[in-house]
């Protein structure tokens, strides 16, 4: 079982982001301004973070499509960002005021609404601006092993690695004056939320290691490592969508995205992605290297 001192050190971070949340409170449905149609005289996502950035084939495109791609690409993260939430709401839910999860409670409350509101207000911008939500065609949070240990840590994982993407994109984008101000808005406030829950789910996740460590088995502790390393490459490999790229009128999407996922200058922007997210698995050694 985990030394007193994890404990403590989770009780002190549940005990300060709970206030923090609490302080920062704000009503997302009367937070943002909603045009009744988003002017975008330009891209709707920072074109440096955009799956074609850097790449040979973005060159051959002119920037209209180039700015149709930025369009949709937004719409889809929003999208992932809806269908992340709901499966990360659903597993925090199950383990809400259960034994083990005494002292993060108090914050999964918290966690709990903040999430459910950020993914209402990514829904909206989708439905109101785009007029859809792209489909789930993530993996499911189900795995082999039965070890509750095993199970506590995937999950907690993945909920991390998630978040941990999804700011690397909002803390750039909510500072880019070149972006809209309701997309900017957006993003800006996301970021300060995910702040609190990236500072907390690496508690959990540091913890719920610690615990397969302690009592799980070598075959165990493996898999997590190789879980995480194989989540993480599915979770970049996401974000590459030929729904996007067919949307914003290019020709033959899926081979479209062949091309721009195996371009060499995609390997450095997928790593910068990762590389904080990489850099913490790897320093509890609870991940396998690439």
């Amino acid at each position: 079982m985990p030394t007193k001192t994890h404990e403590d050190q989770l009780q002190s971070v549940v005990d300060r982001l709970s206030a923090a949340a609490e302080a920062d409170y704000y009503n997302p449905y009367k937070r943002f301004v909603w045009p009744d149609k988003l002017e975008v005289d330009g891209y709707w996502m920072s074109p440096e973070l955009m799956t074609v950035h850097g790449t040979s084939a973005a060159q051959e495109l002119d920037e209209k499509t180039l700015q149709e791609i930025s369009k949709w690409e937004s719409g889809h993260f929003y999208s992932l960002n809806v269908h992340g939430i709901r499966e990360l709401l659903i597993e925090v839910v199950r383990r809400i005021h259960t034994t083990g999860f005494e002292i993060p409670t108090k914050f999964f409350h918290h966690f709990v609404g903040e999430e459910n509101e950020h993914m209402w207000f990514f829904a909206e911008f989708c439905l109101r601006y785009l007029g859809k939500i792209y489909p789930d065609r993530s993996m499911s949070f189900g795995t082999d092993p039965e070890s509750p240990l095993v199970q506590n840590f995937i999950v907690f994982s993945r909920i991390l690695i998630f978040e941990e993407i999804v700011d690397y994109f909002n803390s750039r984008m909510g500072s880019d004056d070149r972006l809209h101000p309701t997309i900017r808005d957006l993003n800006k406030i996301h970021h300060e939320d995910e702040s609190r829950h990236i500072a907390f789910g690496r508690q959990l996740v540091t913890l719920a290691f610690q615990r397969v460590c302690d009592d799980g088995t070598d075959d165990e502790r493996e898999f997590c490592r190789t879980y995480t390393r194989r989540f993480l490459d599915s979770s970049v490999a996401g974000l590459y969508s030929p729904a996007v790229y067919r949307d914003a009128g290019v020709v033959q999407p899926a081979a479209f995205r062949r091309q721009v996922m195996h371009d060499p200058a995609r390997a450095a922007a997928n790593e910068a992605m990762t590389k904080r997210t990489t850099s913490f698995f790897r320093r509890i050694d609870a991940m396998a290297a690439a």
